[in-house]
């Protein structure tokens, strides 16, 4: 459509009649406007690759201009600096644009410190100061896009990635022998010990029921659910539903998944390698492996995933048309991209603009929660999460491997033990129980109805097993656990005790008796344990007064009133 409102504006039909004057009169005079002007760009390409007119002039389009700013001298060390980096060229260019806010305020607080020769150990405790109490918006060269943001201090992660930018750029220049060495970047620019105590990674774990539906949606995607422009689709569902998958199942992150290959699924049974639709063994005794690309924190590496995820790749690359090779730009390679489609590649933010939402829509759930919006990276710490707190879990080991992780220090951030894992470890460690047991107690309620309690008759009969101790405060008595057998003891063959079991107005309770160190070994640890606390309370004076070696106790003798200690739920009236 466009390349014929061309011929028809300059009245011929010849493509060499298309002239660089007529692509300028056409953006002169807004001719074309809206996703037209994109394809008018191309077409002037194609026009001009043909020889009959001249490039479309480059534009940063809807991009500022360049950064700029600070003095002259500063802004030529760091673009210096720019053009021999090594880093990638994202690293670069946000720290170029740190440098430069540096340098503003260099131009604005420290004129004198213009030149990096002239920076000293004091300029860089200055310029440290000053950042710890910036606001969002200071010595920035626009400030379109910080909305509501601006005024507020400074995160900590902000000053920490503008210190690091700064030591990046003082010990390269040391390093290249550009500048002398008055001072260590190391430890002049070393992040303060306040800002480095906020930092942390902190993946935001998405709530169980929000992921149980939000894979409902993606299992369940239908080419209504896909959105649509006046043209239509703009991607083949197939695309779009390999795409979700492997957001939901691979727990990559989403430049990984922009970047992966043809042919990045393998399927293998005993260790065979099989074609994804083989009839001939059950899909539950095949593996599905993913081949993932070099990426952030390592080289390439496979990893197991559910065969839904390689059954949707596999429908994808079926109907997927010849793509021109790709320069991935991480490694540099020519490869065959597995997400790309009219010569160009699925785009690393399409996931979050695009796909999340879409699943939000359809799964009925808001697009963000208390930790913020669900983002693409939030899937990867939400099913690392799930793997390590599954009925038989993964060790940390496994799932720094399954991860991609370099270190296991990186997975212990992402292995959140979830809140009902974490309850029922506590509950199963019986901490409670371990420092407490209940023990029966009858209550004679005619003597506190007929007031002989107040006279000081026993009401309160503990059950030890083999006899029953009267003492008011039980749970105080050092003993109680290895009775003296002091004249608050009634054994239970004696008169006394059977005439107390006859009675009819009894009520049996039950208390709870904190136990010390002595005493819970006596529980858990067997007779050694008894005979230690035997010989401990040897001389110590029982409720009644004599001590049990007074009592002519045996300090060897085997008294298991834990016997009649009883663990678990107090007994019903």
């Amino acid at each position: 459509m466009v390349v014929c409102q061309l011929l028809l504006l300059n009245r011929s039909p010849h493509l060499e009649d298309l002239d660089t004057s007529l692509f300028d009169r056409v953006r002169r005079e807004k001719i074309l406007d809206g996703s037209r002007l994109y394809t008018l760009h191309a077409t002037q390409r194609a026009v001009a690759e043909l020889g009959f007119c001249d490039p479309p002039q480059p534009t940063t389009g809807r991009h500022s201009a360049r950064a700029t700013g600070g003095a002259k001298t500063w802004e030529q060390w760091v673009d210096r600096w720019h053009a021999t980096s090594t880093l990638t060229p994202g690293a670069r260019g946000g720290m170029r644009s740190t440098l430069l806010r540096v340098g503003r305020w260099i131009a604005a607080e420290q004129p004198d410190a213009a030149d990096p020769t002239d920076w000293t150990r004091q300029t860089c405790a200055t310029w440290i100061a000053a950042l710890d109490r910036m606001k969002v918006g200071d010595y920035v060269q626009r400030t379109a896009g910080l909305g509501d943001r601006l005024g507020k201090p400074l995160e900590a992660a902000t000053k920490a990635g503008q210190i690091t930018a700064l030591r990046t750029f003082f010990r390269d220049c040391q390093e290249w022998e550009w500048l002398p060495r008055r001072f260590d970047p190391l430890r002049a620019l070393a992040i303060p010990r306040s800002i480095t105590a906020l930092l942390g990674p902190d993946p935001r774990v998405i709530a169980d029921e929000v992921w149980a539906k939000l894979l409902w949606a993606g299992l369940n995607l239908e080419v209504a659910d896909l959105p649509q422009a006046q043209a239509g689709h703009f991607y083949p569902f197939e695309l779009v539903r390999a795409v979700t998958l492997t957001w939901l199942f691979s727990g990559q992150r989403s430049n990984e998944i922009a970047r992966l290959r043809v042919g990045c699924i393998r399927w293998q049974h005993d260790g065979a390698p099989i074609t994804g639709d083989s009839q001939q063994v059950l899909a539950r005794d095949t593996v599905c492996l993913l081949d993932v690309p070099p990426h952030k924190t390592g080289t390439a590496f496979s990893k197991p995933v559910d065969p839904i995820l390689g059954q949707a790749v596999d429908a994808w690359q079926a109907v997927l048309p010849d793509q021109p090779k790709f320069t991935d730009r991480r490694t540099g390679e020519r490869v065959d991209l597995l997400f790309a489609i009219r010569a160009r590649r699925v785009s690393t933010h399409y996931i979050n603009n695009t796909i999340i939402p879409m699943l939000c829509r359809k799964a009925g759930v808001p697009d963000a929660d208390v930790r913020g919006n669900i983002t693409s990276h939030r899937a990867r710490s939400t099913i690392a999460s799930q793997l390590y707190n599954a009925k038989e879990p993964m060790t940390l080991f496994e799932l720094q491997a399954w991860l991609g992780h370099r270190s296991p220090q990186s997975t212990q951030y992402y292995a959140k033990i979830t809140p009902n894992a974490l309850s029922k470890a506590y509950s199963e460690a019986g901490y409670f129980e371990r420092n407490v047991r209940t023990i029966e107690v009858l209550v004679d309620r005619d003597a506190v109805a007929s007031g002989a309690a107040a006279t000081g008759e026993p009401w309160q009969h503990y059950d030890l097993g083999h006899g029953y101790c009267t003492y008011t405060f039980f749970e105080q008595c050092q003993h109680r656990m290895a009775c003296a057998r002091c004249d608050f003891y009634t054994p239970k063959d004696s008169t006394r005790a059977q005439l107390l079991e006859a009675k009819g107005n009894l009520q049996k309770m039950a208390v709870s008796i904190p136990l010390n160190e002595d005493e819970q070994a006596a529980v858990t640890d067997g007779q050694s344990a008894l005979d230690r606390l035997l010989d401990r309370l040897a001389d110590t004076p029982t409720p009644a007064g004599p001590t049990p070696r007074q009592l002519d106790v045996p300090a060897g003798t085997t008294l298991l009133p834990i016997l009649g200690v009883r663990q678990g739920k107090a007994p019903q009236a």
